[in-house]
């Protein structure tokens, strides 16, 4: 089985490589932007004639949720564009897409979790362009696993984890906002996921009569305080954590209120067991 890996230097592409060691039954195809271009058509084309994969991992997508406020063509040339490129690649080469999505779809006035019929109500360019990208691949794409998964940390690439260590070493207090509710996602715990759906067809054909969207993060909700609170507490920092609300910390993109994923389709179809936040949180550190 080959499985081809998009955004390879990323934060999500570096877990998938961490763990790839794991699943000797799989080449994988790692691909930098300098490797493939999701934004060409033919640099999609080029790289999948040549290495015809089973699936290919889109873990390449424009990150920068306040910046994309200002970058808006730029946030559209790869969540969107670069996502019909390699759905109409994946076409060709008869290849199964799995694509990262986001809680950003949601607008955040839900009270309950989200599950993968509610409906979209981006309030950013970001989460508005992943939107698009979602819809563009439904339109090109049959055979697509579109996942949406929120709050994305690890020991790899730039996160909020990170920053609140970074920050750690050089402050003595810190203000983090306490009114926006999510769930932290570890990227090692995401890449095991996708992993296992790509495997899932040699143990279980049927799945695959359940091309679509499904939702993946950690178990369990929080707000950023409690995330930060938890990963000064696991890390043995002391500093002072005074709680904001997110009004008192502006910013270009509004973000979700509450945007906590409801997992039970993704565990019904493919049998995961997913760790608790903390849990991951305590093993990442």
């Amino acid at each position: 089985m080959v499985v081809l890996v998009t955004g390879a230097n990323g934060q999500l592409g570096q877990a998938i490589r961490f763990i790839s060691g794991n699943y000797p039954q799989i080449d994988f195809v790692f691909c930098a932007s300098s490797d493939l271009d999701i934004t060409k058509i033919e640099s999609c084309k080029e790289v999948f004639t040549k290495n015809q994969p089973d699936f290919c991992i889109n873990a390449a997508a424009y990150t920068a949720v306040d910046k994309a406020e200002s970058e808006i063509e730029k946030a559209h040339l790869i969540n969107v564009v670069g996502a019909k490129n390699l759905a109409l690649a994946c076409k060709e080469s008869g290849t199964t897409l799995l694509h990262i999505s986001t809680d950003f779809v949601f607008d955040g006035n839900k009270s309950t979790p989200y599950n993968e019929e509610d409906i979209p109500n981006p309030t950013g360019v970001y989460g508005q362009t992943k939107l698009d990208g979602e819809k563009a691949i439904q339109e090109a794409l049959k055979q697509h696993f579109i996942i949406r998964t929120s709050w994305v940390y690890s020991q790899f690439a730039n996160n909020f984890m990170k920053t609140m260590l970074r920050l750690a070493s050089e402050r003595d207090s810190l203000s983090i906002v306490n009114d926006q509710i999510g769930t932290p996602t570890n990227a090692v715990d995401l890449a095991e996921a996708l992993v296992k759906i790509c495997t899932a067809y040699n143990l279980q054909p049927t799945v695959y009569n359940h091309f679509g969207i499904y939702n993946f993060s950690n178990e369990g909700q929080c707000s950023w305080y409690d995330f930060a609170k938890k990963i000064f507490e696991v890390n043995n920092i002391t500093i002072e954590l005074n709680p904001i609300l997110a009004s008192q910390y502006p910013t270009p993109a509004k973000r979700p209120a509450f945007s906590v994923l409801d997992k039970s389709k993704i565990k019904k179809i493919f049998g995961l067991h997913i760790n608790p936040w903390q849990n991951s949180l305590n093993k990442t550190i």
